[in-house]
């Protein structure tokens, strides 16, 4: 009987040893395992990465290297961590194709999901984002069941980006924009009608002398004048039409205009030249401009250097009799129109 107690204390022993044994071990992994996840995510922070994982069938989602919500400026609270509370927050006009690229991959369509898209902010505002993820877990009969990815935000990059876009494509004096995008507006505009329109070639009369005689901070302020000018009668002078105006550069501007009524060109030429009348106070110096404009009424053949070279041409026309007026390319010349010529 002693026997069997000492064989089972021995026993008990030996268990207690392993058991304290296991512990330490798992005391160790536990550690180990707390300073990876330390690791990953000083690492995915360090890179703006979230790791996330859905529950495909539940919805639910789990973002592990952050507070779900936090991205977007929400609380776990106020932004339920599931599939649902993502699409609601999807830019509208990314949502539909977004979700669709998501439910392909889960469908088995697609070998990853990826999407740079946009997501709206608690306050409004819109964040970039670029998504990546794969399924990782299938059920037995092939259905996703768990997918997995990383979730960047790239807003700061994508606002850098479109800055850059907007700064290639503008001018950088007034903010109109340059020939490579009034070239690539006339563009898209003879693709997408056949109906043709207008081309305003624009030149300040002796330029030059004022910029020479008041100097070149008030011959920018004087082409910043005009821009504004050309800007705000193309929004308020054409009944409804659009128009895009651009510097090509120096003293010369173009507007395209998406109409031909010869009235309704007349009319808006003649408004221009009407603000130019009298002397403007600039910097409290009074200035005297001119403008001779140059019209050219394209159809859906014509390219823009034609029509610069066409409207150019009328325009120098203008020049030649007398300037501050308009006149319209024809293929006889044809004396310049004025406003007397147009209130008789």
């Amino acid at each position: 009987m002693d026997a069997e107690l000492q064989r089972v204390q021995a026993e008990l022993a030996a268990l207690k040893q392993r058991n304290a044994a296991l512990e330490r071990e798992n005391a160790k992994l536990t550690l180990l395992n707390a300073r990876a996840e330390e690791k990953l995510c000083a690492a995915l922070d360090g890179t703006g990465l979230c790791l996330w994982e859905q529950h495909i069938p539940s919805g639910n989602l789990t973002i592990f290297n952050r507070p779900w919500g936090e991205l977007l400026g929400f609380s776990r609270e106020e932004l339920a961590a599931h599939i649902s509370s993502w699409k609601q927050n999807l830019h509208p006009d990314d949502k539909e194709w977004v979700i669709k690229a998501f439910e392909d991959h889960v469908n088995g369509l697609t070998d990853e999901y990826q999407a740079v898209h946009r997501m709206i902010h608690k306050d409004g505002s819109v964040s970039w984002v670029s998504d990546r993820g794969r399924v990782i877990e299938y059920s037995p009969d092939g259905t996703a069941l768990r997918i997995m990815g990383t979730h960047i935000d790239i807003t700061q990059e994508k606002r850098y980006e479109l800055e850059l876009a907007q700064l290639a494509l503008s001018d950088p004096l007034t903010h109109l924009s340059n020939r490579k995008a009034i070239t690539q507006a006339f563009e898209e505009h003879q693709a997408q009608t056949s109906s043709g329109g207008a081309l305003f070639f624009i030149d300040l009369d002796d330029f030059k002398g004022i910029n020479d005689g008041l100097g070149h901070k008030l011959g920018d302020l004087l082409l910043i004048h005009v821009a504004n000018t050309l800007t705000n009668l193309s929004h308020s002078g054409l009944n409804g039409q659009s128009a895009h105006c651009a510097r090509l550069g120096g003293d010369e501007f173009v507007v395209l205009i998406p109409a031909i009524d010869e009235a309704l060109l007349h009319q808006f030429a003649q408004t221009i030249l009407n603000v130019y009348r009298q002397p403007l106070e600039l910097e409290g110096q009074l200035v005297s401009l001119g403008l001779s404009i140059g019209i050219y009424r394209f159809n859906h053949t014509d390219t823009f250097i034609t029509c610069c070279e066409y409207a150019d041409t009328a325009m120098y026309q203008v020049k030649k009799q007398g300037k501050h007026a308009y006149r319209f390319w024809r293929s006889k010349p044809t004396a310049p129109a004025t406003s007397e010529q147009l209130t008789n």
